[in-house]
């Protein structure tokens, strides 16, 4: 049986072409893929072109320039160096504009294009912000959030005279996050208990922020009793959630809660899991950003003795005699 040289080549040679039409292809789309992004580039140049920024890489941007000191650092040269606005090169083809002038900031906050969320679109199906802002709003009215600055004094003085007496340095992030997780569980959970008195040292130095965790956020879990909402048991939640609100309506009181049980007594129902999302708002706003903006306050007085001055003589001025604020 003869086989001829002919028939066994075909294959291979409509093999070898169909590679070659597909590399072309390939090619093709790579040319037109990199002809894409230039264009989109030179767009991105001249949009911003009207700002001044720090030489760039074509490819890498300007990862270059945070490679050699830290990103606060660099940010604060930039801000120092260019005025109002400054365009961060994050890669070849994407830039963002850093705005830090208030004026500038007033215009493009005002305007009612679309604007991109960033991170914040993680952290919003988390929240749910959005859906329930019209039921929370009158629980911080100021009328209902005036009796609460006592409870919020109470929290400081806890634990914070004794660091007075100390005359030393103190690392304030971990002791502020404990602080307001205090004032959040007593104003809006109404827990009666002090985590900063009760949480060990060892327990300290592991929550904080140096040793990779946040601080108070075992004692987040403690206090709620809702260590992974999932597992909570919530026929008896219902059942002492509805129980606290009448309790409350007839002692005459009226919690920060009550805006949102109210709309359950209604007809207009707030499931379990919403209500659940709401308590991490809350301890999410009230604990971990108020810690750092706080902290960050109390940072700036330090290092400016003069306006921590000004402070206090406002204080005084408004409190006189007194020891504590009268409405």
């Amino acid at each position: 049986m003869s086989v001829s040289l002919l028939s066994l080549t075909r294959p291979l040679g409509s093999v070898s072409g169909l590679l070659q039409v597909v590399s072309l292809l390939g090619l093709a789309l790579l040319l037109l893929k990199a002809a894409q992004l230039y264009l989109h580039r030179q767009w991105l140049l001249k949009a911003v072109q009207h700002f001044l920024s720090p030489p760039s890489h074509w490819l890498f941007g300007h990862i270059q320039e945070f490679q050699k000191e830290e990103d606060l650092q660099c940010l604060r040269k930039w801000v120092d160096k260019f005025p109002c606005a400054c365009p961060h090169w994050l890669w070849g083809t994407e830039v963002e504009l850093v705005v830090y002038d208030p004026d500038y900031m007033k215009v493009i906050l005002g305007r009612s294009d679309p604007k991109s969320h960033g991170f914040y679109r993680l952290l919003a199906p988390w929240i749910s912000w959005l859906k329930h802002r019209r039921i929370l709003t009158p629980a911080f009215h100021y009328d209902i959030l005036k009796p609460y600055v006592g409870l919020m004094a109470d929290s400081v003085h806890d634990k914070w005279e004794d660091f007075i007496r100390q005359n030393s340095y103190v690392e304030i992030f971990e002791h502020v996050s404990l602080m307001t997780l205090d004032t959040i569980m007593k104003c809006a959970f109404s827990y009666q208990g002090s985590h900063q008195a009760d949480r060990p040292s060892d327990q300290a130095e592991e929550g904080s922020a140096a040793g990779g965790g946040r601080a108070g956020e075992g004692q987040e879990q403690e206090a709620l009793g809702l260590p992974g909402h999932p597992l909570l048991c919530q026929s008896e939640c219902e059942q002492g959630r509805h129980e606290a609100l009448h309790t409350s309506l007839e002692e005459g009181g009226k919690p920060c809660c009550v805006s949102m049980s109210s709309q359950m007594e209604d007809g207009s129902s707030m499931p379990d899991k919403d209500l659940c999302a709401e308590v991490d708002t809350f301890m999410f706003e009230g604990h971990d950003t108020t810690a750092s903006g706080i902290s960050w306050i109390l940072y700036a007085l330090a290092t400016h003795p003069e306006h921590q001055q000004q402070c206090h003589e406002e204080v005084q001025s408004l409190l006189g005699d007194g020891a504590s604020i009268t409405w």
